[in-house]
């Protein structure tokens, strides 16, 4: 098999944009080749988290890539054929809900539909404060798609913010070469 291409697709849950990162370096020293993407908000909107040019310089740098950011570029990877399998992490509980209605009007979500036409792996890294409330709906109906898949996650503050879930993004290794070889990483939900 020669060599696999990644795509990674960040989208606004920006408080986890540091602990993404770390997690794309391990994904690059292991050899993958990683095509960076991002929807317009990660692009474009500077938040206490960082400025978004910042985080556009370290994705093309870590890369060697420029980051794919509008519908246009997002287009051509599936009939391309240019990913293997497709990262979406950090995926809001917005992204979740374009998913599973079929609305494909970023970078990241036109990016899943693309790649998804040759029938090639999704992988979901969840970060949303209402994952056990509005968003549920979503990820229960991606969960039962052929193709996707899904970092395990789970509540990271039940008391402070009870319906929200974030995933272990530590295991988003695992979780796509599971992903790869067509399987859930298990347990999906701890």
């Amino acid at each position: 098999m020669g060599e696999v291409r990644i795509g990674f697709a960040l989208t606004g849950s920006f408080c986890t944009f540091k602990a993404v990162f770390e997690q794309l370096g391990v994904l690059l020293e292991q050899g993958y080749h990683v095509i960076p993407i991002m929807s317009e908000n990660a692009y474009s909107i500077d938040t206490r988290f960082g400025r978004a040019a910042d985080w556009v310089e370290k994705a093309e740098a870590m890369c060697g890539e420029k980051v794919i950011h509008t519908i246009a570029q997002a287009e051509p990877i599936g009939p391309k054929k240019l990913l293997d399998l497709l990262i979406v992490a950090p995926c809001t509980g917005n992204t979740l809900g374009k998913l599973a209605c079929g609305i494909y009007d970023t970078a990241p979500t036109l990016a899943v539909k693309s790649h998804r036409r040759n029938g090639r792996p999704v992988l979901i890294a969840v970060s949303t404060n209402d994952a056990l409330a509005g968003s549920a709906a979503s990820i229960g109906m991606l969960m039962s798609r052929k193709g996707m898949y899904f970092v395990p996650f789970e509540q990271d503050d039940f008391r402070g913010k009870p319906t929200s879930c974030v995933a272990d993004f530590t295991q988003i290794l695992p979780a796509a070469q599971a992903a790869l070889e067509g399987r859930q990483l298990q347990p999906m939900v701890f």
